[in-house]
C-alpha cells in the first residue's frame, strides 16, 4: 500500500518560526512584532517534498523570502515546481550544512528562522528504487542523492568486519553489530548483496531478539543510511552556520526521529544557551559570565491524535531555539558545536560499555 507523506509536527514548526508567543514563558522580551516577523527571511534546510514550506508560505507576507534545500533530486524537482509559482520561493540542490555559503550567494548574510527536519519523506521510503525500506524489494542503494556516492551494496561489497562493525553499532546502536558484520562478509564471499531484502533477511537470520513491533533489520538499515549520506557530520555543519546566519530574535527549529540526532540538537543549544555553565561556581561577577547566545524554546512532542494518524510521527521531537542579541564568542561557535559533539561521543561509548 503507497502512504501519503504526512508533514510531522507541521503546525508546530511553523508556529515555532512566526508565532512570537511561541514559547514566551521562557523568553526575555522580544524587539520587533509579529509583522517583521511575517516579511522576514526563512530557509527550509529539508524540502523534502515541501509540507512545511507551503504551510508556512501561506502564512508569510508577499514580500517575505524562502530558502528551500534539498539533496534529493525528485525533491528538488518538486521544489522548482513551487518556487515557479511562487516567486518568494529560491531553491538549492545540497545539503543544509552548506546554507551560509549557498545563502551568501543569493546576498542573505542574516535571516529569521531556520527549520529542519531530519527524517526521510514518506516517498524516499515508500520508493522501492532509493532502497531505504527494509519492507520493500528493491536495489540496495541508501543515497540521499542519488548522483554521487557510494551505494549501500557498494560499500558492504567492500569495507571490512571491522568497519561495518564500528558502523552498525555507533550510527543504529545495533547491539549485535559484530554478528551481523560477520554474516555480512561471509555472504559476499558467495554472493553478492544487491537488494534491501537481501539486506534485510540476512540481519533477520543473525538478530533473533528485537523490540516488540520493531523489524530485526531497523536499526542495520538506518545505521547504513546515516554513515553514507554522513547525516550527524552534516547535522553539525548546519547547526554551526545557523549560530552565525540567525539574527537577533530569529528562531531555529529541528524535528529529529532518533536519539543520536536529537540528542546532538539538544546539547549545542544547551551548550549555547548556557555558555558559563563551567563557570558557575567559579569567583566571576555575573556581569562578567558569558551570555546566551540562544534561548531554548523548549521542546514538542506530537499528539497522540497525530501519532494515530501517522504513525512515523511517534518517534519525532521537535526543539526550538531563539537566537539572541549576544555577539558569537571568538570561535563563533564552535565551542557549542564541539560540545554537542563530545555528548554523541559520550552516549556512544556507554553504549559500547553496555554491550560489552
Amino acid at each position: 500500500m503507497q502512504l501519503v507523506h504526512r508533514s510531522v509536527l507541521l503546525e508546530p514548526t511553523v508556529s515555532a518560526l512566526i508565532d512570537d508567543d511561541f514559547g514566551k514563558s521562557k523568553r526575555v522580551e522580544r524587539t520587533g512584532g509579529s509583522a517583521s516577523r511575517l516579511s522576514g527571511v526563512f530557509v527550509d534546510g529539508t524540502y523534502g517534498r515541501g509540507g512545511h514550506s507551503r504551510f508556512l508560505l501561506d502564512r508569510l507576507a508577499p514580500d517575505a523570502r524562502l530558502v528551500v534545500f534539498d539533496k534529493d533530486p525528485l525533491a528538488i524537482a518538486s521544489a522548482q515546481e513551487l518556487a515557479a509559482q511562487d516567486r518568494r520561493v529560491a531553491v538549492v540542490h545540497g545539503g543544509f550544512a552548506s546554507m551560509r555559503e549557498e545563502l551568501a550567494k543569493l546576498g542573505i548574510e542574516q535571516v529569521d528562522g531556520v527549520m529542519l527536519d531530519l527524517g526521510m519523506s514518506s516517498p524516499q521510503i515508500d520508493d522501492a528504487e532509493r532502497g531505504f525500506s527494509f519492507m520493500r524489494e528493491g536495489p540496495l542503494d541508501m543515497r540521499m542523492d542519488t548522483s554521487r556516492g557510494l551505494t549501500a551494496a557498494e560499500w558492504l561489497a567492500q569495507a571490512s568486519i571491522e568497519e561495518i562493525k564500528e558502523v552498525i553499532a555507533k550510527y543504529g546502536e545495533e547491539r549485535f553489530a559484530f554478528q551481523i558484520a560477520k554474516a555480512v562478509v561471509a555472504r559476499r564471499e558467495s554472493r553478492p548483496m544487491r537488494t534491501t531484502l537481501d539486506l534485510a533477511e540476512l540481519v533477520a537470520s543473525v538478530v533473533r531478539t528485537r523490540e516488540k513491533g520493531q523489524h530485526p533489520a531497523t536499526r542495520t538499515f538506518q545505521a547504513l543510511r546515516i554513515y553514507l549520506n554522513q547525516e550527524l557530520e552534516e547535522l553539525a555543519g548546519a547547526l554551526a552556520s545557523v549560530l552565525k546566519i540567525l539574527a537577533p530574535g530569529g528562531r531555529l527549529a529541528v524535528i529529529s526521529f532518533h536519539s543520536l540526532e536529537d540528542r546532538m540538537v539538544k546539547q549545542c543549544i544547551a551548550a549555547a544557551a548556557r555558555p558559563g555553565a563551567e563557570q558557575a561556581r567559579m569567583p566571576i561577577l555575573e556581569k562578567d559570565m558569558p551570555q546566551p547566545v540562544l534561548l531554548s524554546l523548549g521542546r514538542v512532542l506530537p499528539e497522540k491524535e497525530e501519532v494515530a494518524g501517522n504513525v512515523r510521527a511517534r518517534s519525532a521531537v521537535l526543539r526550538v531555539a531563539e537566537r539572541t542579541s549576544v555577539p558569537l564568542p571568538p570561535d563563533l561557535g564552535a565551542s557549542f558545536i564541539k560540545t554537542a559533539g563530545l555528548a554523541f561521543a559520550s552516549a556512544e561509548q556507554q553504549h559500547v560499555r553496555r554491550r560489552k
